[in-house]
């Protein structure tokens, strides 16, 4: 397993696409403000004859360059910025209640920026955010025995017509069906990779995704049209058995997750996502290899494919394909996200090993 240090001409790349790929890779440090910033960061760019790498923070502290205010490069990959945390503590906080634009601005922060930060982030608006958290709170309620009229009232709602048309317009049934409708609860996580959203229906575990993915809004999206239910923020019980494994797994603890999945995707897809689960933990196989194990010899690129069409990261681990010779391809959260998990698995697999040895013995 080896990487390598992006070339020069790739560093210019990266910067002027602005690939968060390589966010976590390079900081780039901008000669005539003294700032530095991650590769993704939307502030205006700047000339090549300006700019020089560093390869963590540290190195660009060092130097003298101060944090960009705006893209915040010393902060964990994904995790929100302090004034978006506390947009999201007072929506959970007012579950039974809306939330207006006055106690937005009361509270320090710009309706117009929180929507444009949800949209981007979440593919929707706050406000459109909170309304959906609420209405998941709701069927949380009638689904623990809450008389609908209770239930609106309880939410926020003045009237039991407005709660129901609300309820019809984000579940496609009345209250009175509350039993059969479901839904997929999201809820973020941070660890020492950055930031997880992790979502789940009442079957099982459907999303473990990196928050700084472009392509995040997307997949929700996809989710909803394919298993037919909107996603609402929230937690239940296989999220929370997820971050509970997550953690341990983080920490060296855990090596094989037990959490029950939701699983959409083509056959073939999953074909190759049940080959991914059987990688044994500490180990890697190549492209080719993987595409044999699914009986199509020379399909790399269409394993490739699939592997970058795996919502469920770690759980499925797509990170332990990588070239023939050993070197890193193809990790839709970034190379460097995808060494750090071989690396973690390889410096605690001995330590599994020896655990089941002593076991036996």
């Amino acid at each position: 397993m080896t990487t390598r240090k992006p070339t020069k001409r790739e560093l210019a790349r990266a910067r002027r696409a602005r690939d968060a790929s390589y966010d976590g890779v390079f900081w780039v440090c901008v000669k005539t403000t003294g700032i530095f910033c991650r590769p993704s960061c939307r502030a205006r760019m700047p000339l090549e004859r300006n700019v020089e790498y560093a390869f963590s923070p540290r190195e660009a502290l060092t130097r003298g360059y101060r944090p960009c205010k705006r893209c915040q490069p010393t902060r964990a990959p994904g995790a929100h910025p302090d004034w978006v945390q506390r947009v999201l503590q007072l929506s959970a906080e007012a579950r039974d209640r809306r939330i207006t634009d006055g106690e937005l601005r009361s509270a320090g922060i710009d309706p117009v920026r929180a929507r444009r930060y949800f949209v981007e982030r979440f593919g929707m608006t706050f406000h459109a955010y909170h309304r959906a958290a609420r209405m998941g709170a709701a069927l949380d309620d009638l689904k623990g025995g809450t008389e609908p009229l209770a239930t609106g009232l309880g939410r926020g709602y003045e009237s039991d017509s407005g709660f129901r048309a609300a309820f019809s317009g984000k579940f496609k049934a009345t209250p009175g069906r509350s039993r059969i409708v479901e839904q997929i609860k999201v809820e973020g996580m941070e660890s020492p990779v950055g930031r997880f959203e992790i979502g789940a229906t009442s079957r099982g575990v459907c999303l473990v995704e990196f928050a700084d993915r472009r392509a995040l809004p997307t997949e929700l999206a996809q989710l909803e049209q394919r298993l037919k239910m909107p996603v609402v923020p929230g937690s239940n019980r296989f999220v929370a058995q997820m971050v509970d494994q997550l953690e341990r797994y983080f920490a060296g603890e855990l090596r094989d997750f037990t959490t029950e999945l939701d699983i959409t995707g083509t056959p073939f897809q999953r074909r190759v996502w049940a080959e991914l689960v059987r990688i044994p933990y500490g180990q890697t196989i190549s492209y080719g290899e993987l595409a044999r194990r699914v009986k199509l010899p020379g399909g790399q690129r269409a394993v490739g494919q699939a592997n970058g069409a795996n919502h469920i990261a770690i759980v499925i681990p797509c990170h332990r394909v990588v070239q023939s010779d050993g070197t890193l391809r193809g990790y839709g959260g970034g190379l460097w996200r995808k060494q750090h998990l071989l690396e973690l698995e390889a410096a605690h697999a001995s330590l599994f090993a020896g655990a089941a040895a002593a076991a036996q013995g």
